[in-house]
């Protein structure tokens, strides 16, 4: 296995958020031009609110579209928020020849979501990183009050483009 040596190469994340965060539309923006990227993302209309290298804050609000019949946000919607926020966290951090694609995804329910939901997923290249190497990413979904109602663990591999 070749080791990931690091690049001075600023991640494609943090170079396009740099450059459409400053904007005064500029979060926004960077949230359409994910939904264009990756168009499944799209589909609960997501908000990216923050980026730096290892960090990610994504939310999304309570929609009738987004609602099962419990009335509460659809899991597979909260999936893809805690999706979304791991997969930013980890792309934040690589550089523009590497890429990441994940492996497998897990959630845990705690409570029922409803109203403004936000993730917040932290992550830390390993030092010993190779390519193809699995790294695990956990986002911590809050409602409005705070209250962890999910807690998705993503499984990224992280390697260098072919």
């Amino acid at each position: 296995m070749t080791q990931i040596k690091s690049s001075t190469d600023q991640s494609t994340v943090l170079k396009w958020w740099s450059r459409l965060a400053r904007l005064p539309a500029g979060s926004w923006l960077f949230s359409l031009a994910l939904g264009r990227i990756a168009p499944y993302s799209s589909t609960i209309s997501a908000r990216v609110e923050a980026i730096k290298p290892g960090y990610a804050r994504v939310s999304l609000k309570d929609r009738r579209r987004l609602r099962n019949h419990l009335h509460s946000i659809h899991a597979i919607a909260l999936v893809n928020l805690g999706e979304i926020a791991t997969g930013l966290a980890v792309l934040s951090t690589i550089s523009a020849n590497m890429r990441g694609i994940v492996l497998d995804i897990q959630a845990e329910y705690i409570k029922k979501a409803r109203g403004k939901i936000t993730a917040i997923a932290e992550f830390q290249l390993p030092e010993s990183l190779t390519d193809n190497t699995a790294c695990q990413v956990e986002a911590n979904l809050r409602d409005q009050s705070g209250e962890t109602v999910t807690i998705v663990r993503a499984t990224w591999l992280i390697g260098y483009k072919n």
